[in-house]
């Protein structure tokens, strides 16, 4: 069940990899962005549960701060920027 969760994780990762190559705008980019960091802390959550490992959930708490670190700053700079 696992190896389900973290294929179908990497199918919403891969969509989330395409929005951010097409665009359009980049609004659009930066919330892919973002999407594919909750993908990426999932699968680690997932992974951390399927060799029963604590380790990787540190890991994943790290991944999610920078990733909305990083969403937080892109959208002033959007604003800013008047777009």
């Amino acid at each position: 069940m696992i190896v389900a969760a973290l294929f179908l994780t990497a199918l919403g990762g891969a969509g989330f990899l395409y929005r951010i190559v097409r665009g359009p705008s980049l609004a659009d980019r930066v919330v892919a962005l973002d999407g594919l960091v909750v993908a990426i802390v999932a699968a680690t959550i997932l992974n951390s549960i399927r060799i029963e490992s604590r380790w990787f959930v540190g890991v994943a708490v790290v991944v999610a701060l920078i990733g909305f670190l990083g969403t937080s700053a892109s959208a002033r700079f959007i604003e800013q920027r008047g777009g």
